[in-house]
């Protein structure tokens, strides 16, 4: 067989904490047209692949959930995923996360028991699976912290994250504002601070508006200081891409953050977006905290 001939599947495997959410994302591949799977033997792994490219019944895009529940999971995943990738399967590993305080919470409310409980409380088997999934975690393509977020909110991004490619070995960028006073988003792998430009906020009439209104955009814009910024940055973008992407990653989420996350970095977002836009990348924009300030 020649491994380095690409085949027409393309996987998604969802992973993390139990409690996390993987239940909810695989709803919302499910609605973006994936064939789904949950708790697949990690072993059977590549013979299910195999099958599905033959199969005129099974979608060629597919999500699946592995996690804990299978006893042999986390010793076997490594060298599965990486027999899977050397057979031409494309494969990204999504990790879902939450914090232990929230995850107890969770399981307190729904009184599912945890997959390592066992005879010991909540909280000790919550701190077992993240010691035991800490690898898991760093070989993972991307990565989603769901501490904050409803079931509504995941799904949504879940959706933002896979619904515009049609095609998953193309890679993609996630530019995200945020406002630095609600926290840095924990999946960003580049963050940058724009608190150093001018403030729209600080404009009688500009307060009430945000980035995406075209007054406050060209004030941020327009500035020197800005222009300076975004010749560099752009310069920047223009040699750090090309290396992730050949170092295979396939996922690049930039956070661009200012204070209260509404005029200052959304501006920089947008322009962020078109700048990518024109070099043929494949982006998306989002604005996490834009509602959260008048």
């Amino acid at each position: 067989m020649d491994h380095k001939k690409k085949k027409n599947i393309q996987a998604v495997v969802i992973t993390g904490m139990s409690g996390s959410g993987k239940s909810t994302a695989l709803r919302a591949f499910e609605d973006l047209g994936y064939y789904c799977v949950d708790n697949l033997p990690i072993a059977l792994f590549p013979d299910f692949l195999s099958l599905s490219e033959n199969s005129s019944e099974i979608p060629r895009k597919i999500a699946l959930v592995m996690d804990v529940r299978e006893k042999g999971f986390l010793d076997q995943y490594a060298s599965i995923f990486s027999q899977v990738k050397e057979m031409g399967f494309h494969l990204e590993v999504l990790f879902l996360d939450a914090n232990d305080n929230v995850l107890v919470q969770r399981f307190s409310q729904t009184r599912r028991k945890h997959p390592l409980q066992k005879n010991r409380d909540i909280l000790s088997a919550i701190k077992e699976e993240r010691f035991r999934t800490r690898g898991l975690r760093e070989f993972a393509d991307n990565y989603i912290d769901t501490s904050n977020k409803n079931v509504h909110e995941l799904r949504q991004i879940v959706l933002n994250m896979y619904s515009s490619r049609d095609d998953l070995t193309k890679p993609l960028i996630h530019v995200i504002s945020f406002g630095f006073k609600y926290g840095v988003p924990p999946d960003a792998n580049l963050v940058f601070d724009v608190r150093f430009l001018p403030n729209p906020y600080f404009e009688p009439e500009l307060r009430p508006k945000s980035g995406l209104d075209e007054p406050v955009f060209r004030y941020v814009l327009e500035k020197e200081e800005t222009r300076t910024f975004l010749n560099h940055l752009e310069g920047l973008f223009g040699y750090l891409v090309p290396r992730y992407y050949s170092e295979g990653k396939v996922y690049l989420v930039i956070g661009i953050g200012c204070t209260g996350g509404r005029h200052r970095s959304v501006a920089i977002a947008r322009w962020l977006g078109d700048m990518f836009t024109s070099r043929g990348e494949e982006v998306i924009v989002s604005h996490r905290d834009l509602s959260k300030e008048g």
